[in-house]
């Protein structure tokens, strides 16, 4: 846990710009007003998070779920934000299948473009040891052919 109660606010830039997002244009919010709510913020996470700690021990498991920051918000008589939160909770586990699929897509393809690299240079190392052999062989068949001259000018 934290060693200083300060230690559990929300970073101060974060909170200036929900705030500046939150209220029109030409409002201006003082820096005790953005502490407080920055505060305040901080609360709410730490007790909606200690709740859903609460239904998650009571299913007997030590990670908290969607579900339990759902049931969390009804006992935090937070009724009227349950049904956005599980929109957006469908909306992020859409997303992150989608980024799961794709980055699956992306190895398997890389894994075939691989293959068939490697496929493609031994079919080339075949051909070169290939044509290796023949070259030796026909060395081979010009130096029985000089040493035939040879021997052929030494007899005359």
């Amino acid at each position: 846990m934290a060693e200083r109660p300060e230690d559990l606010n929300l970073p101060n830039s974060v909170v200036a710009r929900i705030v500046k997002e939150a209220i029109p244009d030409g409002v201006n919010v003082s820096k005790e007003a953005r502490s407080a709510i920055s505060r305040a913020a901080s609360v709410f996470v730490l007790y909606a998070t200690a709740c859903a700690n609460n239904f998650a021990l009571k299913s007997k498991r030590k990670t908290l779920t969607g579900a339990d920051v759902l049931a969390a918000m009804e006992e935090m008589e937070f009724e009227h934000f349950v049904e956005p939160l599980r929109e957006s909770l469908e909306t992020f586990k859409k997303d992150q299948k989608g980024k799961k699929e794709a980055t699956e897509k992306k190895k398997k393809s890389k894994a075939d473009a691989e293959k068939s690299k490697a496929e493609n240079d031994e079919a080339a190392d075949q051909e070169s040891d290939k044509d290796s052999e023949e070259g030796k062989d026909a060395e081979e068949d010009g130096d029985e052919s000089k040493e035939d001259v040879e021997e052929e000018t030494k007899d005359e």
